[in-house]
Parts: C-alpha cells; structure tokens; sequence
C-alpha cells in the first residue's frame, strides 16, 4: 500500500491509499478519483513529506490489508451511493442551485435532483434553508482530470 498527499482545484487537501502507484495512475487517469469534500474530479498529487519509520514503527502485511480493505469498502460505498442517487434523482445539471430553489418555494414538483453548483452557490442555498449535500462521486470514468 502507498499513501499520497491529493488536492483537488479547490485547493483541499486529502490522503488517499493505493494498491501501488501503478494503482493510482489508473485510477487517475481513469477519472476515477474524487474530492471528499466538494466533490471535484480535477484531483492530483499534493507536495508532501516522506515519512520515515523505525523498523518498530514499521506497518506489519496485516494492517496493510485492512486498510486495503477499508479503502476498497469505502469506494464500493461511494459507487453504491452514486449509484442510487443516479437511479432515484433527476440529473439537473449546471442548473441545481436554480432548480433546487424551485423545489423549496414550491414553483415546481417535490422531487430528488442532483447536479453541479458552485462553493458559493451550495453556501447561498444553505442560507436559505435549502438542504443541500456535496457527494464525492466514486467511480466516475467519464471525465478526466
């Protein structure tokens, strides 16, 4: 297992784990790789330091494999909920922030939608009391980064 440093265009940072970096090169240029925190597919290594352990600090085969195990659980997870979302809620596009707000004055049907929104625009709609949720989308092997 390696762990690299990933930042979005976003500028957030997070880690993530991989089989080898062979691995994340895959997953990387399969578009596959996601932002936690806003949900972006523009996704790359971040700068960061090696860690560098005492042979007792070492990870032993077996903490490996749980968090291979962990990673793997968490992007079925993700590619799970993607899924339902895109099987139970109308795609809107570039157009949430406007069709949400739609839905919450009640100038158009109740239903689940999904699409893309802003930092600013998904900030706007919480102000307004409009639930609304970022997801990172597991899976995705249309776009590139």
């Amino acid at each position: 297992m390696i762990l690299f440093q990933l930042k979005c265009n976003h500028d957030h940072e997070f880690e993530g784990w991989f089989r080898d970096s062979a691995a994340y090169e895959e997953q990387s240029s399969g578009g596959e790789l996601s932002c936690p925190m806003c949900g972006s597919d523009k996704v790359g290594k971040a700068l960061m330091a090696p860690r560098l352990r005492t042979s007792r600090q070492k990870e032993t085969a077996e903490e490996n494999r749980k968090k291979a195990a962990i990673a793997e659980a968490t992007h079925k997870a993700l590619s799970e909920l993607r899924r339902q979302v895109e099987t139970n809620c109308e795609n809107v596009g570039t157009g949430f922030a406007e069709e949400a707000r739609k839905i919450h004055y009640g100038e158009t049907e109740k239903r689940g939608i999904y699409g893309e929104a802003t930092v600013k625009e998904a900030a706007e709609l919480v102000d307004e009391g409009i639930d609304v949720h970022a997801l990172p989308w597991a899976g995705d092997k249309t776009k590139k980064n």
